[in-house]
């Protein structure tokens, strides 16, 4: 288990998860701001396609990782392994670096946003088979 050597949350991997996919979306932030003044463009992206991209990098990060976090987090709560908290934890972060470096890059499907979609939705759905199991063999 991680030693935070001050506070016990409960979840510590989730909580480093957590805590990294925080970063990565401030910095998708901090892109699509960018991108606003760059850009003069106050409210959606203006026509502007390199805006539009940003805007949309950032949102389905939005859209995806707060539902796998929660799972990651319950999972953690009701005392699975590290190993896979561990793994589903590196694989989500892993794969929403791979979507939002391959969308940025182009519009066309490519290797590096196919990953990272497979990558987040098997996170997902792996979580969710295992809290059903949890829910269901106890």
């Amino acid at each position: 288990m991680l030693d935070t050597g001050v506070i016990n949350t409960g979840v510590p991997v989730t909580l480093l998860f957590a805590s990294l996919n925080g970063l990565i979306f401030v910095v998708l932030s901090i892109l699509v701001v960018r991108g606003r003044t760059v850009e003069k463009v106050s409210i959606g992206a203006g026509g502007r396609e390199r805006l539009e991209v940003a805007i949309r990098v950032h949102g389905n990060f939005a859209e995806y990782v707060p539902l796998a976090l929660l799972l990651l987090a319950l999972l953690e709560l009701s005392g699975s392994g590290e190993t896979l908290l561990y793994t589903l934890g590196v694989v989500l972060t892993v794969g929403r670096l791979s979507h939002a470096y391959g969308l940025s890059k182009t519009l066309k499907p490519n290797a590096f946003r196919v990953a990272g979609t497979l990558a987040t939705w098997i996170v997902i759905g792996v979580s969710c088979f295992l809290g059903l199991y949890e829910v269901l063999a106890a």
